[in-house]
């Protein structure tokens, strides 16, 4: 029998917590399907129609599309140290097909909007990668992308600094009363 390889094990800067992953249960979310414009960025097209409905916080499935132009970069180990990971400069890969992605919809430290998105992608010379998509420098293609969304109603994804990655993740939080 083969055994495969130990994965690697990443160990975060900052002080453990055991609470690894925190979340929260909402009564009631909202289940649609958007069609991204073309011509827009990804982060527009997101956004824009999501505001519309009323939607801050969401999850949503990006089921593939043609964008004509498409950056993204990868989480090498940080040299410095002060995170496990890094972003690489971005790559900037022209014209790409987007197989499968994941967006989160929340806000950012200033309380914009903010998406976070990773996916896996065909670069034109049709070599398949994944990594962190730069949502504003992504244009939507000829045709529109079909998203699934859920939006997250019962409380809000907001940016914060983590201490153990020594990083700002989007953690949920109670909804504000005045939001």
């Amino acid at each position: 029998m083969d055994l495969l390889p130990r994965p690697r094990t990443l160990i975060h800067p900052g002080r453990f917590n055991p609470v690894r992953i925190r979340s929260m249960h909402s009564d009631r979310a909202r289940h649609f399907r958007l069609a991204l414009r073309p011509g827009l960025s990804l982060f527009e097209a997101l956004v824009e129609p999501l505001a519309q409905a009323g939607v801050r916080n969401a999850s949503t499935t990006i089921l593939g599309g043609q964008f004509s132009q498409f950056r993204y970069c990868v989480a090498p180990p940080d040299p410095s140290g002060r995170t496990v990971v890094a972003y690489s400069e971005p790559v900037h890969a022209g014209a790409t097909y987007m197989v499968f992605g994941n967006a989160t919809l929340g806000r950012s430290v200033q309380r914009r909007p903010l998406v976070h998105c990773h996916a896996t992608f065909c670069l034109e010379g049709r070599e398949v990668r994944g990594g962190h998509v730069l949502t504003e420098f992504c244009v939507v293609g000829p045709e529109p992308v079909p998203v699934l969304v859920t939006a997250l109603d019962g409380f809000e994804l907001q940016q914060a600094y983590d201490p153990e990655t020594n990083m700002q993740l989007l953690q949920p939080h109670e909804v504000a009363i005045n939001e």
